[in-house]
């Protein structure tokens, strides 16, 4: 169920300016947050996927971003301030995303945007924020066009100074991928297959290249459609090639079919994909099929970190549904980001927030640039593409119905 914020009274532009007054919201369960007396409410948006495909891993970018607005309000992060969270749904479609973006920053009181999940619902995005000066900052892209442009590979350059992300690249997590398959597996023969899309298609074309690197062969390749259900036919071919593994660039609610179908056609050999498909639903929809099948994910496991046990405690208690593991912490550190940067407009600003919405916009994205604290998932600062520093990633593998993890480092590029 989507949390929506229903805003009472708020903060508004006049003249290009927030006017403090009394504020308060109320969210789906009724609670009040806000700020009772004098005062100002900021919004940050949360654009993800929060019903249909991808939704378990969207509602933890959700609620991960939740968690950290109310930690912010609960303890005075930015005196004077409360922020409230609007929170979007994109279904993982890139023009719903677009339009989500507008929707944010038309919003007066919105100081930046946490998400989205799907690297090609935020190409749709990057323009809109960055037009108005407005950062934004996902827990989750993987693509490298995104933070470096599309010659990154030759030619590095940023697209967009208000874009950031606490997620490593695809560059990183397909060689790290690539190294394990080969070195820790001992798989010397891969068939790749991707969705389409912006991140399936980056992810399975870095594995390819680094997987031949490391000296594995890929066998084939193929390509499959969001919404497919029969994969009668890439099974046969699959069978017929002789492969060891199976390497999927996609999501979850695809590559849970074909591991079901492979296994059931008698093909017993392990999938391994990226970020996109590790969440408990892959597991609860293969079921037994997913057995020994892997997935690679940015950093480490949320539960090892001691920072992230009252989060994670918290997400518990409150009941709030979809999967934490994958994005939320990375969706509370950037969340947080966010609210720092606001402080320190207001510290630079002898205590009070700037009253130019645009004006205070553009010094959040200036803020987070020069971000540096711990958070829930480590050190937070980014480098000059925008893109996160830590370039931790983990491999895990389904045992006994379950996600877990089997070796933790950072890649090793070919």
């Amino acid at each position: 169920m989507r949390q929506r914020s229903l805003v009472i009274l708020t903060s508004v532009l006049t003249t290009g300016a927030l006017t403090l007054t009394a504020c308060g919201s109320r969210d789906d369960s009724g609670n009040k947050s806000g700020d009772s007396g004098d005062g100002t409410t900021l919004t940050i948006g949360v654009d993800a996927p929060l019903s249909g495909e991808n939704s378990t891993t969207g509602l933890g970018i959700q609620y991960g971003a939740q968690i950290a607005v109310d930690d912010a309000n609960k303890n005075n992060w930015v005196p004077g301030v409360k922020f409230k969270l609007k929170a979007l749904d994109d279904k993982a479609q890139p023009a719903t995303g677009q339009s989500n973006a507008t929707n944010i920053v038309g919003d007066k009181t919105a100081v930046g945007a946490v998400g989205p999940l799907n690297s090609g619902v935020a190409q749709t995005m990057q323009q809109v924020f960055d037009s108005a000066k407005m950062v934004q900052i996902s827990p989750a892209n993987t693509n490298p066009e995104l933070t470096q442009g599309k010659n990154w590979q030759t030619d590095k350059k940023r697209p967009y100074k208000s874009y950031f992300r606490t997620a490593t690249t695809d560059e990183l997590q397909g060689s790290f991928a690539a190294g394990y398959a080969y070195n820790g597996l001992k798989k010397k023969k891969a068939f790749v297959v991707d969705d389409k899309q912006t991140y399936g298609a980056g992810l399975a074309k870095i594995f390819a290249e680094q997987y031949k690197k490391y000296g594995g062969k890929v066998v084939a390749t193929d390509h499959v459609n969001t919404g497919d259900k029969d994969f009668g036919s890439l099974v046969t071919k699959i069978k017929n090639s002789g492969a060891d593994l199976l390497y999927y660039g996609g999501q979850y609610d695809e590559s849970a079919l074909i591991t079901k179908q492979l296994k059931d056609a008698g093909v017993k050999i392990p999938l391994f994909g990226g970020d996109g498909m590790f969440a408990s639903t892959y597991i609860e929809a293969a079921g037994k099929s997913s057995e020994g099948d892997l997935a690679t994910a940015i950093g480490v496991p949320a539960d090892t970190l001691p920072a992230a046990k009252q989060f994670i405690q918290t997400y518990k208690d409150k009941g709030y549904k979809g999967d934490y593991g994958a994005y939320g912490a990375y969706a509370y550190d950037a969340t947080t980001a966010i609210i720092k940067a606001v402080k320190a407009a207001a510290d630079a600003n002898g205590g009070k927030v700037p009253t130019d919405i645009n004006d205070l916009r553009s010094k959040v994205v200036d803020g987070v640039q020069k971000s540096d604290f711990e958070g829930l998932t480590g050190k937070i600062s980014f480098d000059q593409y925008g893109d996160t520093t830590n370039k931790q990633l983990t491999v895990y593998q389904v045992e006994k119905g379950a996600w877990n993890d089997v070796e933790t480092g950072t890649a090793d590029l070919k």
